[in-house]
């Protein structure tokens, strides 16, 4: 929307100047404002979470190198072998979590890819100029289509320009991401 265009719904106070597009556009940077705010509340969380278990799993390695250095007899032995197996126990919770904050880090791409879609749809609709002219349709799903990363979300996409129904195209895209989940890609 432009300056000099009023912001905010006119809904309950319509005038000749009220435009479905307007407030659709409204919605848009709302529903676009609200997933930055979540992804920026989210990630302070998660940046002391990945700083912990950072630090706990040096502290892990600390440990099981003073474990390794007792004796293997008599109660120290007993001690050592109790030991090594929580050391380890405790090595692959951490192990774990760190799988975890990786899906976090895929989770919160696929909301920045949402974010960016929602914006520059946004910014489409409220240029009547573009608005009717499919040429910028076409190249707003290509700019939306080269943001994505990974080639669950391409194809979905391509899935969904191809006439599939966004509920089945997101029950397949969710079906090829639970057969992935022991394939971590760090990025």
């Amino acid at each position: 929307m432009s300056e000099t265009t009023p912001r905010g719904t006119r809904t309950n106070a319509p005038d000749l100047d009220w435009s479905q597009v307007r407030e659709t556009v409204l919605m848009l940077e709302l529903s676009a404002g609200q997933i930055e705010g979540a992804m920026k509340d989210s990630n302070s969380s998660v940046e002391v979470l990945t700083d912990s278990f950072t630090t706990m799993a040096g502290y892990m390695r600390m440990i099981s190198d003073t474990v390794a250095s007792l004796p293997d007899d008599g109660e120290a032995g007993a001690a050592k072998d109790s030991l090594r197996g929580v050391t380890e126990h405790v090595s692959g919770m951490v192990h774990q979590a760190i799988i975890a904050f990786q899906f976090y880090d895929k989770l919160v791409q696929r909301l920045a890819h949402v974010n960016h879609s929602l914006a520059s749809l946004s910014d489409l609709v409220a240029d009547r100029s573009r608005l009717f002219n499919p040429i910028e349709w076409g190249a707003l799903q290509e700019k939306i289509r080269s943001k994505y990363s990974m080639k669950e979300e391409q194809a979905m996409f391509e899935a969904v320009m191809n006439g599939m129904p966004v509920k089945e195209a997101l029950e397949h895209f969710m079906a090829e991401m639970k057969d992935k989940t022991d394939d971590i890609e760090l990025f």
